[in-house]
């Protein structure tokens, strides 16, 4: 996993350097506007795939401990996390346009959005606004969004399998941070285990706009 780690984090970080901004500030992110789209599922699906995955409120209570660890690390986080898509050229496809070209500006306002994306899920408050973004999120990988919010010129759809098996890097990568803390060992297995369930539930309701109706 160290490994890992140290490749992921030389490859990508020149591309998109991070500029922090305030919720208000940062670009395309619309958690909780009226302007944003209805999910197509239900708090009630939402339950019901939480107890699927096992979730439970204690995952709620370790991913909201999790906040303080991985906050003050977050550009650290990111770093690590496009250091992966930068080293993997089929993943940073779709960050390019179609001579192959990374698009420095869209992976810049994606980064932002990104770091909020840590926030949002520590913070595990699943209330409607969350279940509507979390559809906003999976139309913006899809061809039916992709590219519109920050008008780039990548590749417009993300194949629906990456959308799922990023669970895995995302938060295999995020141990040593959890780890840089004084919680102990099964404390921080505990919020890993609540950061893969919470990643893999939002990840499988990203996936709603590559289903046909009725079939989600």
């Amino acid at each position: 996993m160290r490994k890992l780690i140290r490749v992921v984090c030389c490859c990508f970080i020149v591309l998109s350097p991070f500029v922090s901004a305030g919720k208000d500030a940062i670009p395309g992110y619309t958690y909780g506007k009226k302007s944003i789209m209805t999910a197509p599922y239900t708090l009630d699906d939402l339950e019901k795939l939480k107890a699927t995955v096992l979730f439970t409120e204690d995952d709620a209570k370790w991913l909201r401990k999790s906040r303080k660890v991985l906050e003050p690390q977050a550009e650290k986080i990111l770093d690590t996390w496009y250091g992966f898509v930068g080293s993997t050229p089929h993943l940073l496809a779709y960050f390019s346009d179609a001579k192959g070209k990374p698009d420095s500006r869209y992976l810049g306002r994606v980064r932002q959005r990104f770091i909020q994306w840590i926030y949002d899920t520590a913070d595990a408050n699943y209330d409607q606004n969350w279940l509507n973004y979390q559809y906003e999120i999976g139309v913006r990988h899809h061809r039916k969004g992709k590219n519109k919010t920050d008008n780039a010129r990548a590749i417009k759809h993300i194949h629906g399998r990456y959308v799922v098996a990023l669970t895995y890097p995302v938060t295999a990568t995020l141990r040593p941070f959890l780890e840089n803390s004084d919680y102990s060992a099964k404390e921080i297995d505990a919020m890993q285990q609540a950061w893969i369930k919470s990643v893999l539930i939002q990840s499988i309701l990203w996936t709603e706009p590559y289903f046909k109706k009725g079939d989600f």
